[in-house]
């Protein structure tokens, strides 16, 4: 092998024969190794990692071309990163062990009905288009398993957590005299001791929809993962990246305990109790001042090793990604938000969400 990986294959095949998995889940190499191009081994359960958000989970980072400053083509021929993305003749590689699947509800679906869903991305992990925080994570798990992995994202754009994407259980609250909705209640908010007026939605409603969305692809395994020989699956981590649409004094002071229930909940929905749970801020703007800053300081919150929650210790990590915010002028856009469609950005806040699980997994 003649790239700078080569070193980091032979320290993690090193770690891997003396030490086995579980002990070096955490000591995954600081330059990612090359796929090896070979398949899972599919006598082993698939490892599930769902992935939940809005549309920075979504994936606006731009692939190419690569004269495009901040493109991923531009940082991996123009700068030299990210060499593990292309083999020996500057083709993308392909990882023939982490499979990536994307479903989405359908635009224009009454929203009661849940069966109805779109398959976005059914395909071995490459890069493809646009990414969101799947690549960077998806490489990394690449390494820490030897068992087939299943990256499942469920989401769509344009959705709060304090509304659409509410946990179930989550009650109604008060704020400068307006009642904002509990989960289920069919309006948003309303003026405190007036009748709230129903909208064709709900709270929570998204929710329902992602997880169930993920549940329906999990009992066709066979269909989305090639290969699959009915060996069952573990959800084994849930990755979040989401934010921007709680950017107000109401959803952004309920944020924090909105995200501790949907950890809780997506955990016994999933019957997955110890199943990983890994965050990274994510207002796009990207969180340092009012509702984004707010925002961000609660989801540093609620990682395990703040003491805030002691149930969350060793389990839930958050991951500060407010560095990573690059500017238009390297960018390939200039849009304020969706981190300029920055493919440095997506792929680096992928990597740390992957890093931080591998931490939470040793």
């Amino acid at each position: 092998m003649t790239r700078s990986s080569a070193q980091s294959v032979i320290q993690f095949a090193l770690l891997w024969a003396s030490c086995g998995l579980a002990a070096i889940a955490a000591d995954v190499p600081q330059n990612l190794p090359d796929p090896d191009g070979k398949p899972a081994d599919q006598s082993k359960p698939v490892k599930v990692y769902i992935m939940l958000g809005q549309s920075n989970m979504l994936g606006f980072g731009r692939v190419g071309p690569k004269e495009t400053k901040g493109s991923l083509e531009f940082m991996v021929k123009e700068k030299g990163k990210y060499q593990h993305l292309v083999d020996e003749a500057g083709q993308w590689t392909t990882r023939p062990d982490v499979r990536y699947v994307h479903v989405m509800d359908q635009r224009g679906v009454d929203y009661k009905n849940m069966e109805k869903f779109g398959d976005v991305r059914n395909e071995w992990l490459t890069p493809n288009k646009s990414f969101g925080p799947e690549l960077g994570f998806g490489h990394v798990m690449g390494v820490v398993h030897e068992e087939p992995v299943l990256l499942l994202k469920a989401c769509i754009g344009n959705r709060s957590l304090g509304w659409d994407l509410l946990p179930p259980g989550s009650e109604q609250f008060e704020s400068e005299g307006k009642i904002y909705a509990g989960y289920k209640d069919v309006a948003n908010f309303w003026v405190k001791g007036a009748e709230p007026k129903p909208v064709q939605w709900y709270a929570g409603r998204q929710y329902d929809a992602d997880t169930a969305h993920a549940k329906a692809v999990l009992k066709n395994l066979d269909k989305y993962y090639p290969g699959y020989k009915g060996q069952g699956y573990e959800v084994a981590g849930f990755v979040w990246w989401q934010g921007h649409k709680d950017q107000n004094a109401a959803l952004a002071g309920r944020y924090e305990l909105n995200l501790v229930n949907l950890i809780k909940s997506l955990r016994k929905d999933f019957n997955a109790p110890q199943a990983k749970f890994v965050l990274a801020t994510g207002c796009g703007n990207p969180g340092r001042e009012s509702f984004g800053l707010q925002i961000a300081e609660a989801q540093l919150a609620v990682d395990g090793d703040k003491g805030r929650y002691p149930e969350f210790k060793g389990n839930v990590k958050a991951v500060d990604t407010r560095d990573l915010w690059r500017e238009a002028d390297v960018s390939p856009n200039n849009q304020g938000y969706h981190y300029n469609h920055n493919a440095e950005t997506y792929y680096e806040t992928g990597e740390r969400l992957g890093r931080a699980m591998a931490e939470l997994l040793k």
